[in-house]
């Protein structure tokens, strides 16, 4: 008999994407279980459409760097308490925190120590595969279980003595946007050496990283123009650094096409014969994809003086973490030379060794990554898992 009573769920979502993960979840919740969902806690848009009345403005905490958080800290630390009191005060089914770990995970630990009862679920696995990698045992006495977004990640946390993991699968692989331009990619291409080649141009989201990449990047742009190609350049942005990509690129030789609407990018992912990135969730989304690409990446000095003491992994990039290959060529800091860039991208635009075999390393991470049910149904899965535990051991 299924029972009429709403399940209470807790959710601490600050990013748009944890916001997207989080009404993923409520909806299959309310799909599988045939209960309402009354939710508490933090979150933006997709959230709130779902019925929460969050404790506060979810951008809050959607801070990225070691510069913003620092700046931020006694602010931080004075939500992350206002949080946990207020959902160990809830006394929900379940607490489940989604990515942003500096500030989630906090909440959760002191949830657990507030109120034990609480089964607690993280969505998006900590990077603790690429640095810090004690983080994993530590989140043990306080995180039940972790809903994995990479395929790798259950037998990292099993390997470091973490919470138990389940893979659930990444929402990009399900993506309307992502898996039509997959089908435009898998066209016949003509890659005649004389034809306009179209490259993508994608220096970040973040204004940080616009402004340490797009100097190089225009710089690569100009090397391949005196190399004798010709080239229509496309810029995919997104609105709060729109005006910063304009302003930054008026001098460029080849002015870019500069897009912020959904549709257009993944229309212009479609048609790319290659892509110049900064490295990040858009490498996944460009190998799912199909386009070849080369990555870089300039960190600020805070963060590049703490972490080249910190990272353990052999990649910083996705699609080579996946795959397991050298499959996308990456640069960071001084590294990021426009002239080496230039030669990269060109061995991208041909017939070449190099396009195939990142191709087919593509090609491979869609394998790897495939799940036989939608994520939003593994992940409400595991959630019920945890609270019909949860039940039972107080019973």
């Amino acid at each position: 008999m299924v029972s009429d009573k709403p399940l209470k769920l807790a959710i601490v979502a600050g990013e748009e994407s944890g916001d997207l993960l989080g009404a993923d979840i409520v909806r299959a919740l309310e799909r599988t279980t045939g209960r309402k969902v009354q939710l508490v806690g933090i979150g933006g848009r997709h959230l709130q459409q779902l019925g929460l009345t969050p404790l506060f403005d979810g951008s809050e905490i959607a801070l990225m760097g070691f510069s913003a958080v620092l700046r931020d800290l006694p602010r931080l630390m004075r939500r992350i308490g206002q949080t946990a009191a207020m959902i160990a005060a809830e006394r929900p089914d379940c607490l489940v925190t989604i990515d942003s770990p500096d500030f989630s995970l906090r909440v959760a630990k002191k949830v657990r120590a507030a109120a034990p009862a609480i089964p607690i679920v993280h969505y998006v696995c900590p990077s603790v595969w690429a640095w810090r990698p004690g983080r994993a045992v530590a989140m043990k006495p306080y995180v039940d279980h972790i809903l994995c977004i990479l395929p790798f990640e259950v037998k990292a946390l099993a390997r470091l003595g973490g919470p138990p993991g389940t893979y659930v699968g990444h929402r990009l692989t399900q993506d309307s946007g992502v898996l039509s331009a997959a089908k435009a990619q898998s066209q016949p291409r003509d890659l005649a050496d004389d034809r306009v080649k179209t490259l993508l141009v994608l220096p970040g989201s973040r204004r940080g990283e616009v402004r340490r990449l797009i100097e190089p990047f225009g710089k690569a742009m100009s090397a391949l123009r005196q190399r004798g190609h010709r080239l229509r350049l496309i810029l995919p942005t997104v609105p709060h650094v729109s005006g910063l990509v304009k302003a930054s690129v008026a001098s460029w030789d080849d002015k870019p096409e500069i897009i912020t609407e959904p549709e257009r990018k993944w229309q212009a992912f479609g048609k790319a014969d290659a892509a110049l990135i900064a490295s990040g969730t858009v490498s996944l989304e460009l190998a799912l994809a199909g386009v070849p690409m080369v990555s870089c990446y300039k960190l600020d000095p805070i963060a590049r003086q703490l972490l080249q003491h910190m990272v353990t992994t052999w990649s910083a990039l996705l699609p080579n973490l996946i795959s397991d290959r050298a499959l996308v060529p990456e640069f960071y800091d001084q590294y990021v030379r426009p002239e080496n860039l230039a030669r990269q991208l060109e061995a991208l635009f041909a017939d070449t060794g190099m396009r195939a075999w990142q191709k087919a390393g593509f090609a491979e991470i869609a394998r790897r990554m495939a799940t036989e049910r939608p994520s939003g149904e593994i992940a409400a899965e595991v959630v019920m898992g945890c609270i019909r535990k949860a039940v039972g051991s107080r019973q």
